[in-house]
């Protein structure tokens, strides 16, 4: 829901620090590798409950999820498998970190559990329609690698739901069943936009 807005003021802040990055010889897939480790680390600090530093790592992790599509265009290097790599490596953090706070918090691991569910609903019903619309000649609407659509849980509300289970774990159950609310309804968005835009038109013999 977010995204879109947020996108371009971010935009001011990233590049510079992309830039410091492509001085530093720093590739995007290291950038995005680094996405990777950081937020399986912040998975493994909130099974064990370091609430503090989950968050810490976890928003290192975004940070540096956030760097790597900005690096690729200033060092231009920007390509299809960048946009898989970073894909793939979004659904690894975001599944990892349930499963972490699912066991930190154990309450809440029947809220998280169907919290995953919804992540794997909402990625498989992406990369669908992402196949589809580019067999069909749908074009993607901001030159990404894939079809994202607009939603009521993007990327930004990830970061800030995940934000909140470890900022207030005794309450990581409600938010889990909240969000998983918001990813369902995101999803049955999405499904309407491709029954509106993958529809067969039918053809009438005479």
């Amino acid at each position: 829901m977010l995204d879109a807005t947020l996108r371009p003021r971010l935009q001011p802040l990233l590049d510079p620090l992309a830039r410091i990055l492509a001085r530093l010889r720093f590739t995007p897939m290291s950038v995005t590798l680094g996405g990777l480790v950081t937020g399986l680390a912040a998975a493994g600090a909130a099974a064990a409950a370091w609430w503090w530093t989950a968050l810490g790592l976890w928003l290192l992790s975004r940070l540096l999820d956030g760097l790597d599509g900005p690096l690729a265009k200033v060092r231009g290097e920007t390509s299809a498998f960048g946009g898989f790599a970073d894909f793939v490596a979004d659904l690894t953090v975001y599944g990892a970190f349930a499963v972490g706070c699912a066991i930190g918090q154990p309450d809440a691991r029947l809220a998280l559990l169907v919290l995953l569910l919804t992540y794997y609903v909402n990625g498989g019903s992406l990369l669908a329609f992402s196949a589809a619309a580019e067999r069909a000649g749908v074009d993607a609407p901001d030159g990404r690698t894939f079809h994202f659509t607009r939603g009521l849980a993007e990327g930004t509300e990830t970061i800030v739901a995940h934000s909140l289970f470890v900022l207030f774990p005794e309450a990581m159950a409600t938010l889990a069943w909240v969000f998983a609310a918001m990813v369902t309804i995101t999803i049955t968005q999405r499904l309407m936009l491709v029954r509106r835009v993958l529809r067969p038109t039918s053809t009438v013999s005479g």
